[in-house]
């Protein structure tokens, strides 16, 4: 069997199970206690928290750990918002419509519960924002603007330096979904005032996650009770967790540049054959801007869950799109919002690559076209 859905999650790294085995056993210490048990945990903690501010660029008292990219989000976008809200009566917020379902229903929250007044910035049919246009969009009551670096289901990399420059102008945060992008793309030095990053992303377990917010951003936490990471994050650091997220992090930043020149490779050549061997087959998403593991494509006339049924049974594993939307029967808000058609944006599959592949595809693009054609495409 091989598994290609690693947008929706990658096995455990060895080198991380071994880093964390410490801390689920003999050093299994609340980093919040005051005697020697508790001290040796801390120490993890803030070693691991230093290794993963590196890595972003920010300060170590800038990141707080949470449970993974979906609370990373949330804390960045209700935490950011509402604060505004709360010191000079901000109530709006700046997006895209392509983003994780995070972002898009956390600002919904904010709509629903505060008032908010939600700008959507429309995408090209490659799925990338004009900076021009989120400048545009930009009010003296805007919060927040909230952009994913890579589209979890298309690959698209947007023009992040850009973005955080017309946010910069005007004085306004910008906040960074950088689930997808960690191990593939250089987290520092992005412009970004806020980063989520998910451990299971880059070969950590999952449930360990990070947010880095700089400290002159303003955040109001989610989770209140033992003040934990600095009043931020309520609750009993995972030390385990954190020492994993770093480790991951460091390995994959370790490992990027040679990485994602080779998959890339990989990638360009599956696509090339697929799209050659699939009449039907367009590719979606933009075709330079994208991450190098991702490929993704519609098939006309097809099912996409049919074609996912054939391809396992000829061996290979993929996705539609998100995990996080698995099972349900509407189209993918991504494709929709780049204007492909919903009947077609139901036919779509997802291959996402892993860290480290070298080899070709070829058998594996020979079995996308075999299961679209067994499927009537």
């Amino acid at each position: 069997m091989l598994y290609l859905d690693h947008a929706a999650t990658t096995p455990v790294r060895p080198e991380v199970l071994e880093a964390m085995a410490p801390y689920l056993g003999a050093a299994f210490g609340n980093p919040s206690s005051h005697h020697t048990v508790g001290e040796a945990a801390a120490s993890a903690l803030a070693d691991a928290r230093a290794r993963i501010a590196r890595i972003v660029g920010m300060r170590a008292g800038d990141v707080i750990f949470t449970s993974g990219g979906t609370e990373a989000d949330n804390l960045a976008v209700k935490g950011i918002a509402v604060a505004a809200m709360l010191a000079r009566g901000a109530r709006h917020l700046v997006t895209l419509p392509i983003e994780h379902e995070a972002i898009l229903e956390s600002a919904d929250h904010l709509a629903r519960v505060h008032g908010f007044q939600i700008t959507r910035v429309p995408v090209d049919a490659a799925g990338r924002v004009d900076p021009a246009d989120i400048a545009a969009a930009l009010r003296d009551d805007t919060a927040v603007v909230c952009v994913g670096y890579a589209n979890n289901e298309i690959g698209t990399v947007q023009d992040v330096a850009g973005i955080a420059a017309a946010c910069r102008a005007r004085g306004i945060p910008l906040h960074l979904d950088a689930v997808q992008a960690a191990g593939w793309l250089p987290l520092a030095g992005t412009g970004a005032d806020a980063v989520a990053i998910a451990g299971h992303k880059v070969g950590a377990p999952k449930g360990t996650g990070a947010l880095a917010v700089r400290t002159r951003i303003p955040i109001e936490p989610l989770l209140h009770g033992g003040g934990q990471e600095r009043g931020r994050r309520s609750g009993t650091e995972d030390v385990a967790g954190a020492v994993a997220l770093a480790t991951a992090l460091e390995l994959a930043e370790a490992e990027r540049a040679a990485d994602a020149a080779a998959v890339t490779a990989v990638r360009d050549a599956f696509i090339g054959r697929v799209l050659s061997a699939v009449p039907s087959a367009r590719l979606t998403g933009h075709p330079e801007h994208r991450l190098p593991g991702t490929a993704s494509f519609t098939f006309a006339g097809t099912s996409g869950e049919a074609v996912l049924l054939e391809l396992e049974r000829r061996g290979v594993v993929s996705s539609s799109g998100s995990a996080c939307a698995a099972g349900s029967d509407e189209p993918s808000h991504v494709l929709t919002a780049l204007g492909v058609e919903r009947t077609l944006a139901q036919t779509a599959v997802r291959f996402t690559l892993p860290h480290g592949l070298r080899q070709r595809l070829d058998a594996v693009a020979d079995a996308v076209a075999a299961s679209v054609a067994a499927v009537g495409g």
